[in-house]
């Protein structure tokens, strides 16, 4: 993923009641509608798939341009009380500003994940809301759906392995990694996503804590399925490739 030292510069675009964090290689002029489904339905370029949190959008920029949309939304029972709102803390704490400029940093250094285009965030009172729009991925086939449709070779598992052990070794924490944020390729290239509330911080035993969460997930995921998806010897190979990564 060398492509991804090509970033272009990080600009600001300030408006009534929020602002518009973007890179400028990819946007040339700022315009909050590319944050707004209509406007991508309108040009019969909009397709919608369930995210984790409400919907994830994809959308076709241009012939060779794919983007995917995510509205930031709560999980769990706050969710209910304010189902896209956060506190505001200042432009630089929102989660759309913070997740953007974390994915360009990852991006720098070569890690496979997605490229952040822009993101913003609107006041509301004492609150706002927010927004991310990044590049597609090449594959969209979480780590769930390759499960359920068949078991994979030890090779995947390591080569997951591998993906997550070189998020740890430049110090990035993901907040929530789990068999949804983690994308499989048909020749085993695995892709991360979601880093909203991630961090790089110095290793240590966070990166214990990451692994059980996402065992926790495996062992979910795989509990209705045939057995042999999800074992003991997977999470081995899973293991020995975070140290090699």
């Amino acid at each position: 993923m060398n492509e991804a030292a090509a970033a272009g510069e990080e600009a600001l675009a300030r408006g009534a009641g929020g602002a518009m964090l973007y890179d400028a290689s990819c946007l040339h002029h700022p315009d909050t509608s590319v944050f707004d489904p209509s406007h991508w339905q309108a040009q019969g370029a909009l397709e919608t798939s369930r995210g984790g949190r409400g919907t994830v959008a994809f959308v076709r920029a241009s012939q060779d341009q794919r983007w995917v949309l995510r509205h930031y939304r709560r999980g769990g029972l706050i969710a209910h009380l304010a189902d896209d709102l956060y506190v505001w803390t200042g432009a630089d704490r929102t989660r759309a500003f913070k997740e953007w400029r974390l994915l360009r940093q990852l991006r720098a250094w070569g890690l496979p994940v997605p490229a952040p285009v822009a993101a913003r965030y609107q006041r509301a009172g004492l609150c706002y809301r927010a927004d991310l729009l990044t590049a597609e991925l090449p594959v969209r086939r979480t780590l769930t759906q390759a499960l359920q449709q068949a078991p994979l070779p030890l090779e995947a598992w390591q080569a997951i392995g591998r993906c997550v052990g070189s998020l740890h070794a430049r110090g990035v924490q993901h907040a929530d990694l789990n068999a949804h944020n983690l994308l499989v390729g048909a020749t085993n290239n695995i892709y991360v996503l979601d880093f909203d509330r991630g961090r790089i911080r110095p290793r240590g035993a966070w990166e214990r804590s990451v692994l059980a969460r996402l065992r926790r997930s495996l062992l979910k995921v795989t509990a209705d399925l045939p057995a042999g998806r999800f074992d003991d010897a997977h999470w081995r190979a899973l293991l020995s490739g975070v140290g090699t990564g």
